[in-house]
């Protein structure tokens, strides 16, 4: 390993997410370089660091940290190599970091990143469902109302959306989506890298009776299938879509609304739109 000084900065390092055996030469290089390890939880981190043999000073910075604290990492940083990890897997996905990361940049402090492991890629390789669209939206809410408004919210993207999950929540969550986007593939990836590793694909509905039955324990990551192709608009439909929106503005804006929302040709329905002002 290089024994040479880090440049001052802020040197963002993935760690594992169950298995050590993940872990990078580069994290672990960084790491032994670094003058002092921010981190969510110093236990978590420094019995990583203990595991490695590594032994560096630990400071905690989590979404609780204060500005102060804030503020003396990013003093560190002008003079010293300063790490910032999470509890596992990728800092900043989904994961305290922003502010601090924003800031660095803000202040032309060199921010590098140490990529490695992070639970929404592995869960995404692995679970059979297009892989090239994906959004991923954090936690799903626990509430019922805040879930399901946020299933709707994101019906129509045309991609596999992937949420991280816990075990107490997997079951309503699996009900509600069966509920609000009902058809759509799903699967359940948990334990990921670890050695009850399981990730288990099918109908909402069939997944939630098994969750059920038998409680799942563990990170979880949730993914969903995206979207059929929907059905081609009839004539009726479009023709009634040209005449709401002629109350409302020019042939033209009308054709141009209705061409979107439907994927239609813009120049067909302005036609059709001036026929039905006739």
């Amino acid at each position: 390993m290089d024994t040479q000084p880090l440049t001052p900065g802020l040197y963002i390092v993935a760690t594992p997410i169950g298995n050590l055996g993940d872990v990078t030469r580069r994290a672990i290089d960084t790491l032994e370089r670094c003058a002092v390890v921010a981190c969510e939880d110093t236990r978590v981190t420094g019995k990583l660091l203990n595991l490695l043999g590594l032994h560096r000073p630990l400071r905690r910075y989590d979404d609780h940290a204060s500005e102060a604290a804030r503020e003396a990492l990013l003093a560190e940083m002008g003079h010293s190599p300063v790490a910032l990890v999470s509890d596992a897997g990728t800092p900043l996905i989904s994961d305290p970091g922003y502010r601090l990361v924003r800031e660095a940049r803000a202040r032309g402090i060199t921010v590098t990143s140490i990529p490695g492991a992070s639970a929404v890629v592995t869960a995404l390789s692995m679970a059979g469902l297009p892989t090239d669209r994906f959004l991923f939206a954090g936690f799903l809410p626990g509430k019922d109302k805040a879930r399901a408004d946020v299933l709707d919210e994101l019906s129509a993207v045309r991609a596999t959306l992937v949420f991280y999950d816990t075990g107490p929540r997997l079951v309503a969550s699996l009900e509600a989506i069966a509920e609000r986007l009902p058809g759509r593939e799903v699967a359940v990836a948990r334990e990921l890298t670890k050695l009850h590793e399981e990730c288990r694909a099918g109908p909402a509905q069939e997944l939630a009776a098994h969750y059920a039955a038998n409680p799942a324990k563990g990170e979880i990551v949730l993914l969903i299938g995206p979207p059929g192709e929907a059905e081609a608009p009839t004539e009726d439909v479009i023709d009634a879509d040209l005449r709401a929106a002629l109350a409302e503005m020019s042939t033209s804006q009308a054709a141009g609304k209705v061409a979107k929302a439907h994927g239609l040709d813009r120049k067909a329905l302005y036609a059709r739109a001036m026929a039905l002002k006739e």
